[in-house]
């Protein structure tokens, strides 16, 4: 069972304890990313990630790499558009290592103006390779036009002309802004002792201003149709579909996991068996709902020849207006709810993913639920809630589109 506790400065540590583990994952969550960002200052969410490895008042950089490695341990970050984490795996007896050296960073980070011209090269070369790989642009460039103009649609990466000017005073001053008790949850999983980890942890935390929470993830930005060609010359054609989705708020947040799983989830999946099972038109086919507290979309993501562009997207086409017609039978779904389960439990096995689900949990919701209350939600889904997602999340006359390839002789919006 986890605790939680709330600082008087806002800042909020949830911990399980696993004392059948000897294994220990802390995160530092921070509710920031690049929603929270503007045009002028895009990507400097993930530059400060990045920063924050380069060094404290106390360990270099390379303190920081040889400190983990010498307890054979694990540390590494990721910024998404809602948030930015910090994460270590030790072994328990590392435990206090762990904590001191994530909350280092976070408190004491020197943002040094040498260090942030050598890491500025390094994201500009981030975003080349991301350029380079359409398999992650055609769903980029997609959002970024559904969402035109509000910051939901902007990169975590941001642009090259932002990443080459940003100064130390920059990462400062958002720090002071962002950085605050309000935004900081600090979620640890593992075979821990509380008393210690309190002794080590609210000192630090509470030397934060509380600040104000970040609330722009809490506001829906709204869908708008669009298609996108991209050029790029490459052989083979990649293709998004996406439709207004569910977001992380929404009543049928488990009902879309579910019927996610039986359209496009799988190798058993509608999408897989027809598209490349039974017509062979594409190596790499699946759907996913990207789901942010407020937002979502719903993605169907296919790599195949251009030659066979029309004719597949007529088959999904056909495969969606059949789901209309004749719905998931109850038989389906309750099977699909046993693999959902089984793939939850086994999926919260190791510390890592405990932590990670707590941490995150708490940051977007204010709330955690237990794996018994996510099993009786799964449960509790019915076949009206697959057929409400059937019949208003996969909206034709709504579907927008995206192509990366060899595009020049194709014209995108006659497609659907």
């Amino acid at each position: 069972m986890f605790e939680k506790i709330k600082l008087d400065n806002g800042a909020t540590i949830v911990m399980q304890k696993m004392n059948n583990f000897r294994s220990v994952a802390i995160g530092i969550f921070v509710r920031n990313g690049s929603i929270n960002e503007d045009k002028s200052n895009n990507g400097i969410s993930h530059f400060i990630e990045h920063m924050l490895f380069k060094g404290t008042k106390t360990r270099t950089a390379k303190d920081i790499a040889e400190q983990m490695d010498n307890i054979g341990g694990q540390l590494n970050a990721f910024t998404s558009k809602e948030y930015t984490c910090y994460y270590a795996r030790v072994l328990d007896e590392h435990t206090d290592l762990a904590l001191d050296m994530l909350l280092d960073m976070l408190i004491n980070s020197k943002f040094d103006e040498e260090d942030i011209i050598k890491e500025a090269k390094v994201i500009l070369e981030e975003i080349d390779m991301y350029e380079d790989s359409p398999d992650d642009i055609v769903f980029s460039k997609l959002h970024q036009k559904i969402w035109k103009d509000s910051v939901i649609g902007q990169t975590v990466l941001g642009t090259k002309e932002n990443i080459s000017k940003f100064k130390q005073e920059d990462f400062l001053s958002y720090i002071k802004e962002k950085y605050v008790g309000e935004n900081i949850i600090i979620s640890i999983a593992g075979n821990f002792d509380k008393n210690k980890i309190l002794e080590k942890t609210k000192p630090s935390l509470l030397s934060l201003a509380r600040g104000k929470r970040n609330n722009a993830l809490d506001i829906n930005y709204g869908y708008k149709k669009s298609n996108i060609a991209i050029p790029k010359d490459i052989e083979q054609l990649h293709l998004c579909l996406a439709f207004n989705g569910i977001s992380l708020n929404s009543p049928y947040n488990y009902s879309m996991s579910l019927f996610n799983t039986i359209f496009g989830g799988g190798l058993s999946s509608i999408l897989f068996q027809k598209v490349r099972e039974e017509y062979g038109l594409a190596y790499s086919i699946y759907s996913y709902n990207a789901s942010y507290l407020a937002n979502g979309i719903f993605n169907i993501y296919l790599g195949l020849n251009k030659t066979q562009l029309q004719k597949t997207i007529d088959i999904i086409i056909e495969e969606i207006k059949l789901l209309k017609k004749t719905g998931i039978s109850k038989e389906q779904i309750e099977k699909t709810k046993q693999q959902l389960k089984s793939n939850y439990i086994m999926g919260l096995e190791n510390t890592s993913s405990i932590m990670s689900s707590i941490g995150r949990s708490m940051l977007l919701l204010d709330r955690i639920k237990t794996p018994n209350e996510i099993i009786e939600e799964v449960n509790k889904i019915k076949k009206e809630d697959i057929d409400y997602i059937i019949e208003n999340i996969l909206d034709i006359d709504n579907m927008s589109i995206s192509l990366v390839g060899r595009v020049e002789d194709i014209d995108i919006n006659s497609l659907n």
